[in-house]
């Protein structure tokens, strides 16, 4: 009876913790094998240990959620010619894999280049409710939230950070595989309901970026998601051209039947050319008149 009691009290708290989603997948056709990876609370210790070791501290919902569950993991399979492919995943990392992005011990040589040579001196002007791009120097402290399964990286982001000071306000971006940045949300708590609600699809967070995930995604997408999925071609158009403004009374009548135009003869001036008609007819091979 105890074991009965844990299991639907783990089943309760999973369905809390992920919003429900469990229940949706498992009733989508095709979709099986939803998995979501039990972790136990992170301590508050490791928490500050984190912040002191990163000059960071972690924001309220985020702290939140590492004291409830150190790291988030569900995936789920589909059925593809009988077989099960694994296609959704959802990760957060855990404490101890929230590491700061760092570049590859390849680049580590003398006079190589390093990240931050990928950033322009100056930044191309935008509006300005555009959110600053981050920088991989110093003034940014970047941390890997997401591997996204090698498609990119969703990252934990610091701004204007001021060397040993302790920074304290961040948002969650996108780097994708070519090292460009896309603005995902302001907080952690937004971007936990949008990859909960995206059911972790393969390179969902490529809808933020101007050319979009690959077609094989956007299938996957449009069989799953068909009602939260848009073209590129209608995510680009301004609402205004979305309208429809067909007329059906226009449409659907019937055409009225255009009167033939009558060819005009063509009109000679002068007296001559009827005389020159027949006198052509008369003088030929068999119309000549015997004398």
């Amino acid at each position: 009876m105890e074991e009965n009691k844990d299991i639907r009290g783990f089943k309760g708290f999973a369905e809390r913790l992920t919003l429900g989603i469990t229940r949706v997948l498992e009733s989508l056709p095709g979709v099986l094998d939803v998995r979501f990876v039990e972790r136990a609370p992170a301590e508050r210790r490791c928490l500050l240990s984190w912040e002191q070791k990163n000059c960071c501290v972690l924001p309220e919902d985020l702290r939140d959620f590492y004291l409830t569950i150190d790291g988030f993991t569900l995936s789920w399979s589909c059925k593809l010619e009988n077989e099960p492919v694994t296609l959704g995943s959802m990760v957060i990392n855990s404490v101890a894999k929230l590491c700061p992005l760092c570049q590859s011990a390849v680049f580590s040589l003398p006079s190589a280049p390093t990240l931050a040579d990928l950033d322009s001196e100056e930044e191309t002007e935008g509006p300005e409710d555009t959110p600053r791009l981050p920088r991989f120097d110093s003034s940014t402290r970047i941390f890997e939230l997401d591997p996204c399964n090698g498609n990119g990286k969703v990252c934990l982001v610091y701004q204007n950070c001021t060397p040993g000071m302790l920074a304290n306000h961040c948002e969650v971006w996108f780097l994708d595989r070519a090292l460009y940045w896309y603005y995902l949300t302001s907080s952690f708590m937004a971007y936990y309901r949008l990859m909960i609600s995206q059911l972790g699809l393969p390179e969902w967070q490529y809808t933020f970026t101007p050319y979009g995930p690959s077609p094989q995604s956007k299938q996957w997408t449009c069989l799953y998601q068909p009602l939260i999925w848009q073209g590129d071609a209608q995510s680009e158009m301004p609402a205004e051209h979305i309208i429809n403004n067909l007329d059906p009374s226009k449409v659907f009548q019937e055409k009225a039947k255009q009167p033939l135009l009558k060819k005009k003869t063509p009109t000679h001036t002068g007296g001559t050319s009827t005389s020159s008609s027949t006198a052509h007819k008369g003088s030929g091979k068999y119309g000549g008149t015997k004398r």
